[in-house]
């Protein structure tokens, strides 16, 4: 991506926040309601295994803060995603399916700039607030004292956690170029299914449960096994898993996601054929 084109992507990316935060204030009484609402019903989804924590002194090998702590953590990974999503950047098998990938081709503007269409930093900054909140919460009721390091691995890791999660979602899309009707929504599902189960600690585990989830489906890699990293709870060697998995990953779903793009061009999409599912 060239220089234009940084910038140019930058600017679309004001723009729409500029013109969600104008849709926000609109109403000030709405806007507050509605982003309190959001945060008590994002709070309520967690607070049923952090009470769980609480009741036992927390769960194998995390305190229940820890345990909130972790769960903080899904909560900002989803809430980036859910500012980025708004346009289907995150679940791009809708894209395809869709055939609204068709649309772009013809639209003098590189893929990735255009997919700033739908970016929302505050109308659906709530499950990142939430989990700003939790985290904030969990750090100052924990009594270990954190090394001084801890901020920049927590930033590093929700990186690369964010990069895992759009990785794995691009990967699994490309099924949506060779079966459109029936994959449409695989993207969203696969995520939804990630996130949710990356609530659950891996700790105490047994091997068959605990290895797929960090290999075959690595909802593990998106909040427990981070969590342990920034406490310090793993070894060297799963320090760096994260990193190598988010890169290995990336690598595979940009082949196999190029591979369906050039069988898209070829064949295209069934949307306007007289069998089209959306027609």
């Amino acid at each position: 991506m060239g220089r234009i084109t940084f910038k140019r992507y930058f600017k679309l990316l004001a723009i729409h926040a500029k013109m969600d935060f104008a849709s926000l204030t609109r109403d000030t009484v709405f806007m507050l309601f509605f982003m309190f609402s959001d945060i008590l019903a994002n709070a309520s989804a967690v607070s049923g295994l952090f009470l769980l924590a609480w009741r036992f002194g927390g769960l194998g090998s995390l305190d229940k803060f820890e345990v909130l702590f972790m769960l903080a953590y899904g909560n900002i990974i989803t809430g980036i995603l859910n500012i980025w999503g708004g346009n289907n950047f995150v679940y791009p098998s809708r894209i395809i399916a869709r055939g609204q990938m068709e649309h772009m081709f013809i639209i003098p503007l590189p893929f990735f700039t255009q997919m700033t269409i739908g970016f929302y930093p505050f109308t659906c900054s709530s499950t990142f607030l939430t989990g700003v909140i939790l985290m904030a919460v969990s750090v100052f009721n924990i009594g270990a004292v954190l090394p001084v390091w801890w901020a920049l691995a927590l930033a590093a890791n929700i990186i690369i956690s964010v990069v895992i999660t759009v990785a794995l979602s691009y990967l699994v899309s490309t099924l949506a170029f060779y079966a459109p009707v029936q994959c449409e929504e695989i993207s969203a599902d696969v995520l939804y299914c990630a996130l949710y189960t990356s609530q659950f600690p891996l700790s105490g585990m047994p091997a068959y449960i605990k290895y797929p989830l960090l290999t075959i489906f690595p909802a593990g890699l998106l909040a427990w096994l981070p969590a342990m990293i920034i406490f310090g709870r793993s070894t060297a060697a799963s320090n760096f898993y994260p990193l190598l998995f988010a890169a290995a990953l990336t690598l595979c779903a940009s082949y196999f996601f190029r591979k369906g793009l050039r069988y898209y061009v070829k064949k295209g999409i069934n949307r306007y054929h007289a069998g089209g599912h959306r027609r």
